[in-house]
């Protein structure tokens, strides 16, 4: 098992990618505390990986609260004495243009896709300093590399995490914090589904679209944890400051 004694926050771990990169960590031996808005699927999530042998908590939190942050780490510490893994996982969308975005809509999404990981990574790396390292990931998407359509906010975020990782490995790097992030293609979560209905289109149609890549499919989120596993562990001992694209060749005709 590639994490045994590890202890691993991950954040949005309920549902879609972040449960999955759950339940899969909790296999591979780390201890998981799912931070989540959604206490009780992020119950059902910590009574599989009980049911399964391994051990998870929950702690119901809003992300974009910097006291939440604050609770989720100082508990985790408390717990277990150290956080070797912090997973900034949760994400939300909004699928409009800059024309028909509200300000509301702008902050929340700015708020949870980036402002979120400021807050946790500020609480957790005077923590992985003491205790010699770790190892800090977080989401990002293709469409933090490239434009899409009717995604303003959503590319503005993602975008912003691509390069907030990259400035945090820098800067942590010579403490032995290795910063990267994954940037997924379309996924089959929940998340995808919602941009069906906030378009306003059919949900087959839309993923029938989603698939045009080089692979045919999209991707499925214990695919795109097994990357996060990857970049948790020993075997990304040399990989700091990527955006690591998990996306099914998405972008790779892209310009």
């Amino acid at each position: 098992m590639q994490l045994t004694g590890k202890v691993a926050l991950i954040t949005g771990g309920a549902s879609g990618i972040g449960r999955a990169t759950s339940l899969l960590f909790a296999r591979e031996g780390a201890t998981v505390v799912i931070a989540d808005l959604n206490a009780q699927a992020g119950q059902v999530v910590v009574n599989e990986i009980a049911q399964a042998g391994g051990r998870a908590f929950l702690e119901s939190t809003d992300v974009s609260n910097a006291n939440d942050c604050r609770r989720v780490v100082d508990s985790t510490l408390r717990e277990f004495g150290k956080i070797d893994i912090l997973f900034n996982n949760a994400g939300i969308i909004r699928r409009a243009t800059v024309l028909d975005l509200s300000e509301e809509d702008w902050d929340r999404v700015m708020a949870v896709n980036v402002k979120s990981i400021f807050l946790l990574s500020r609480e957790v790396i005077p923590h992985m300093q003491k205790t010699g390292g770790g190892s800090i990931i977080n989401t990002a998407s293709g469409w933090g590399l490239s434009g899409g359509a009717k995604a303003a906010v959503y590319c503005a975020s993602k975008g912003a995490v691509v390069l907030l990782t990259k400035a945090m490995a820098v800067d942590h790097g010579p403490q032995n914090i290795r910063v990267n992030c994954i940037c997924p293609g379309d996924t089959a979560t929940g998340m995808l589904r919602s941009e069906a209905q906030q378009l306003g289109e059919a949900n087959d149609r839309f993923l029938t679209e989603a698939a045009k890549r080089p692979l045919g499919r999209v991707g499925t989120p214990e695919e795109i944890a097994r990357a996060a596993l990857y970049l948790a562990s020993d075997a990304s001992s040399f990989v700091t400051g990527t955006a690591l694209v998990v996306d099914g060749g998405g972008l790779a005709g892209s310009v």
